[in-house]
């Protein structure tokens, strides 16, 4: 319930973004939803009924690659998202186009880091890209960029190359916010050294799903010994593991690194 209740508020936060700041300048999102923008502004159909027909094919997809519960979340999100933008009035509340570029893509991505932190997606070009990023360290934002040049190149084509540019602000914007806020892909290496060695190892094989590596240690000033606890994990599962660390043993001694890349096998669902 609480990662529905997220992926609902982000998706709220998208659709707002979209009908404050990006429809009135003629700015286009990234994915699916800045083509359902671009047939909405050209067509007289609704973009919120646009965005709901172009991901259903997605989601398909995503049932039999991503499972149910991610493609549960991501129903929701979509549905969030179409009425949003189906309900919520057009406003246009900045006469700045780079303004509403920079502004929506900031709160574009607000919306759709919720959405991945909750385990879901806001459909379109994020199933892809949380496909991609499931198979690869990936950082999602820079695969949904990768993925949105057509979107800024129809935009020149159809706005002219002003509101592509814009539309490429908004992008970026958007791309870096989700980097922010989605860090599955930023890998930890941890260094555990501790005098309660096989507590900790066991109480970290019980609740973190992770491989452990263990090592004997000798204090140089004291002459104690002392296991050594070496793991990856991702940024998400930092302040569980810190957690259980201190719980187990409040003096243990830990030393914390960012992991550029990992060979091998490494869980990444």
């Amino acid at each position: 319930m609480k990662n529905f209740l997220i992926v609902v508020a982000g998706s709220v936060i998208v659709g707002t973004a979209y009908n404050l700041f990006f429809i009135p300048h003629k700015i286009l999102s990234s994915g699916l939803s800045g083509i359902a923008i671009l047939l909405g502004l050209i067509t007289p159909v609704n973009t919120g009924v646009l965005n709901f027909v172009l991901n259903l094919p997605l989601l398909v997809l995503s049932v039999f690659k991503l499972g149910k519960k991610f493609t549960l979340l991501t129903v929701s999100s979509v549905i969030s998202l179409s009425l949003s933008l189906y309900l919520l009035p057009v406003v246009k509340i900045s006469s700045e186009p780079i303004l509403s570029s920079l502004f929506g893509g900031i709160f574009t991505g607000l919306g759709i880091g919720l959405i991945f932190r909750a385990s879901g997606s806001s459909g379109g070009f994020d199933i892809i890209a949380m496909f991609l990023a499931k198979k690869k360290d990936f950082p999602l934002g820079a695969i949904l960029s990768a993925l949105n040049g057509v979107v800024v190149i129809a935009s020149g084509f159809v706005f002219g190359w002003d509101a592509a540019f814009n539309t490429l602000v908004a992008i970026f914007a958007c791309g870096k916010v989700i980097d922010a806020i989605h860090t599955r892909h930023i890998k930890l290496t941890l260094m555990i050294i501790t005098s309660k060695g096989e507590e900790m190892k066991t109480r970290l094989l019980e609740k973190v799903y992770r491989g452990i590596t263990m090592m004997d240690g000798k204090g140089a000033y004291s002459g104690d010994s002392r296991k050594i606890l070496l793991m990856v994990i991702t940024r998400y599962e930092l302040t569980e593991v810190k957690n259980l660390v201190r719980e187990t043993d409040p003096g243990a001694f830990v030393n914390i690194l960012e992991t550029a890349e990992v060979v091998g096998s490494f869980h990444r669902n």
